[in-house]
Order: C-alpha cells, then structure tokens, then sequence
C-alpha cells in the first residue's frame, strides 16, 4: 500500500490508507485515545479504541516515528474534515527522546535563543516550518517571474580575491596560502553577466562581516539578485523590480496558503505603481535634517507609515540617495550629480532592496575609483570588461530573509530563518 500525505486524506474516504509521520500528540481519554501524526503535509487525527493499541498508543512518545494504516472516515471537527480509525500502529524507530519544549501547542513557547540552539527540533513547530514554506514560495515566484521576462539563471563564486564594495567588512579565509574573502554579493559577476545574456539573476548566499546584532541583521544570508541590460535609468530596473515582488507575492499566495493561514498572514496587494519619493523629499516626510547622508530606521518607520496613509501602499521607493552614500559603481544623477540614479524599496517601513542604474563605461569606472582614492589593480578583472563594450544596465538585491520576515510580521529576522549566522551564533 503507497504512503499517502495527511493533507491528501479527504480524497480517500471509505478507503484505507497508510500514513507515515511523527507523533504530534497524544490525548488519552478513558474510552478513547487519539493520535495526533504530523507529517509532510501537516496533521493527521487518528482514533484508536482497541485496547493493544491504545496500549501500544500510551508507549510513545512525542516526536516518535510511525506508520499509521486504517480507515478514513469523515468528521467535521476533526483536521481537514476527516480522520482514520481502526488504526494499526507501527514504530520506524526507537522512542524519541521529548524535545525541550512542546511542540504540538499552537504557540512555541520557547524563548528566542532556546528555539535557535534547538532549531532541528524547532523547525518543527508548524510556525517556524511555515515561514520556510513562504520562503521556498517566495522563491520560486521570484524564478518564475524573471524566467517569463527572458532572464538568465547564473551561479557566481563565493570565495573572491578582493571586497566587493570597498569595505573592510568582509570574511578572510586562507585560499591555498593566499589571501581570499566570503563574497559581499554578486555585484561584480551578475554585472559581467550581462555582457553574455543581458538579463540575470541569482538566489544565492552572501555574507557581511558587519558587527551588527539587531533583529533586522545577519552575518550570512540569502540574496536574490538581478542585472538587466539596455536601461534608459533605474526607473526601468525598478518597473522589473515591482513585476518580481508581485510575482513573488501571488506565488506566495498560490503555494503557501497554508502556511499563511498558520501564521495568520494575509498577503500585500503590490500596487500597479509603487509610490516614489526622491531622497531629499524622504528626509522631510521623515522629519529628518536635509544634511542627513542616509535614512536612519526611524526614517524607514516613518515613511512607510507616510507610504500606507497617503498611497495605502506597504511599499515605497526612495530614489537620489547622495552618491557619497553609494558604491563607486552607482551611475549619478546627469541632473543631479551629487544624487545617484539609485533607489532603496521599502517594505512597511524597512529597507528590503537596494538598487539602481549602474555605470557602464570603462572611463567612468576609472574616474569614480580615482575620486575615492581606490587603486584599479583590486579590480582589474572586474574594471577591464568595461573596455569591451557593456550595454548601460542595472539591477537590484533582494533579501529574502528580511522579506519573510516583513511579510509574515516576525519580530526577528531569526525566527524565519532555519539555521541563522549571526555576531554570536555559528552552530547548529
């Protein structure tokens, strides 16, 4: 008999079925017992009233493996409608040790850290496995989407010879006796991408040796990167950006609507034109001084509260972020020159992704490197390619991480992470 999922049992009423999953919980009644199994597909309710089985029933223990085989029957109050009765139940394994919480209460009441240092066990909440679900979704809606816009799936290199963004917050390794660094991102690559395919992205790994410990920040985490070719501005990278989060967004929607209906989450609407405000029009909404270089997360708050109560948008663009706050690689305002043709994306009122118009002429690189005193010979490699004709592009970065978390209303970052890299945590 094949193995059937819990979540395909309404389909099989009548018929007898073999499950297969953990123990979730055992309520033991003096003239019934049920067995609560909790599997792939979620939880299963199991009925059982012959006495060797209850007595088999009152031997396991929570987070056992089993096989369930009986019959499905319908009955409105139990999950999904239905449950199996006239069960025979057979351990796949030894008891299982109880974890160190319970994991079949609706609410996992563990602290914070105590979930993150048992986070095999945790995972198993069907909170904590929702927001994966989400973000598995939320992934795939983000591939599908650039898949039907023509873009070009790419895998780049995660030990590199130099920094990426000319900083000094990288991870050094030893490659071979010489000196090597955790990519920042794939900026340098997806760029060099584009001179193959014209449109890229990436899912992918990236890390940042930045010495923060807030709840909107970790040392390793994923990146869902993009690079187009043949942009007249960022405003064409930032029309493809609001087609992806809605992409991202329905897929959610379509494939995780269990899982939303677990965390009590109902999905944004990504209006057909996200609002945009330019930088210096952001530090007034914002209330902040017009010498301020960059937002500050207060600002973020406040103007993603401006965002809802006058677009009834969860998302704005702030574009013009002062070129002293970009990287060398940002193409400038030809408007404005001490702006960039860069944006951030707001997502109830925090930054999610980090975008815009990027330089594509070998001079230009050249000219920005030598403004900021930064030597080429790190980035040869990188600098050279302009010299071979590079279309003008651009792109942006999405976090994923920060992106459940916004979506789902986590408090951490963490909480939707499945094994988080943080200043302090490098296990499990």
């Amino acid at each position: 008999m094949q193995r059937i999922l819990s979540s395909q049992l309404p389909a099989h009423v009548g018929a007898t079925v073999r499950l297969a999953g953990w123990v979730h919980r055992r309520r033991l009644l003096k003239s019934v017992a049920f067995l609560v199994l909790r599997d792939g597909g979620g939880l299963a309710q199991v009925v059982v009233t012959a006495p060797a089985v209850r007595a088999q029933v009152e031997a396991l223990t929570e987070e056992t493996v089993v096989e369930v085989v009986g019959t499905v029957v319908a009955n409105p109050a139990a999950p999904a409608g239905v449950e199996v009765v006239e069960p025979t139940v057979r351990p796949l394994g030894p008891p299982a040790v109880p974890p160190p919480f319970d994991l079949y209460r609706p609410v996992l009441t563990a602290g914070l850290s105590t979930q993150l240092d048992h986070a095999p066990l945790a995972l198993r909440h069907p909170s904590r496995s929702a927001a994966l679900r989400i973000s598995a979704a939320a992934v795939s809606g983000f591939r599908a989407t650039l898949d039907g816009q023509g873009f070009v799936e790419v895998h780049t290199p995660k030990v590199v010879a130099s920094s990426t963004e000319s900083g000094a917050n990288v991870f050094a390794l030893d490659w071979f006796g010489r000196p090597a660094y955790l990519a920042q991102s794939p900026q340098f690559y997806k760029q060099l991408m584009v001179g193959v395919f014209e449109r890229v992205y990436e899912v992918g790994p990236v890390f940042r040796a930045e010495p923060h410990d807030t709840a909107r920040h970790l040392a390793q985490y994923t990146s869902l990167d993009v690079e187009l070719g043949f942009v007249a501005d960022h405003r064409d990278v930032m029309a493809v950006l609001r087609d992806t989060l809605a992409g991202m967004v329905a897929t959610v929607a379509d494939r995780a609507d269990g899982a939303l209906a677990t965390l009590g989450v109902t999905v944004p609407e990504v209006p057909a034109e996200i609002p945009a405000v330019h930088f210096t029009e952001a530090l007034t909404i914002a209330g902040a001084p017009p010498s301020e270089p960059d937002l500050a997360p207060a600002h973020e708050r406040a103007l993603g509260e401006w965002a809802l109560r006058e677009h009834g948008s969860d998302f704005l663009f702030v574009t013009g972020y002062p070129m002293a706050k970009r990287p060398f690689y940002t193409h400038p305002d030809p408007a404005r020159p001490a702006y960039s043709n860069g944006f951030d994306l707001l997502f109830r009122g925090v930054e999610l992704v980090t975008g815009g118009q990027r330089l594509h002429r070998h001079a230009d690189y050249l000219a920005a490197l030598a403004a900021r005193g930064e030597p080429v010979e790190p980035y040869a490699g990188y600098v050279d390619a302009f010299r071979h004709g590079m279309p003008p592009h651009g792109g942006f970065a999405i976090g994923l991480e920060r992106f459940v978390a916004r979506l789902t209303g986590a408090a951490n970052v963490r909480e939707v992470t499945a094994f988080p890299r943080d200043l302090h945590r490098l296990t499990p």
